[in-house]
């Protein structure tokens, strides 16, 4: 049987990066002080954690694909404003929001919408953000359109933790 050591630094290392996958989201005080959504970007699940009496407490949880967390996460990140197409565009299919990417896919959509097919380019965005409209509204969270813009979250649209706020 081999045995595994793991050295103090190395140990260190790992939990340094274990925690670089956990995003937090206060969403800019719309949820009360001490509650936060946490996105564990690793194994794609969003927790809501409520603060009460200085213990933290797990309210909700649900899991999400890599494909809905690609349309999740600029929308999070986002928040209060809108996502523009481009940009959820550049997470889903690159799973980059770099000026760069961004750039490239705001010229790609703009010659979808020349050539007519901009809704066919769309199309497996737009699945993904219904999976993911229906796993958020949980939270009482919704995802909107914005015609010939792009997306937001609307927060207490919905039942939910952040529905009853």
């Amino acid at each position: 049987m081999q045995k595994l050591y793991l050295r103090e630094k190395v140990a260190a290392d790992l939990l340094k990066k274990e925690n670089d996958q956990i995003l937090h989201f206060s969403l800019q005080s719309a949820l009360p002080e001490g509650h936060v959504l946490a996105l564990n970007t690793a194994f794609g699940s969003l927790s809501y954690i409520a603060g009460e009496d200085g213990m933290p407490r797990l309210v909700l949880q649900e899991q999400f694909t890599s494909t809905e967390m690609s349309v999740l996460l600029p929308l999070l990140e986002m928040f209060p404003y809108y996502c523009p197409y481009e940009v959820m565009y550049a997470s889903f299919y690159s799973g980059s929001m770099s000026e760069r990417t961004v750039l490239r896919c705001r010229q790609r959509l703009q010659d979808a919408q020349e050539a007519g097919v901009w809704d066919q380019e769309m199309r497996p965005v737009r699945g993904a953000l219904s999976r993911t409209r229906l796993k958020v509204r949980a939270f009482g969270i919704d995802i909107s359109s914005i015609l010939a813009t792009g997306y937001i979250l609307m927060i207490g649209s919905t039942t939910g933790p952040l529905g009853r706020l």
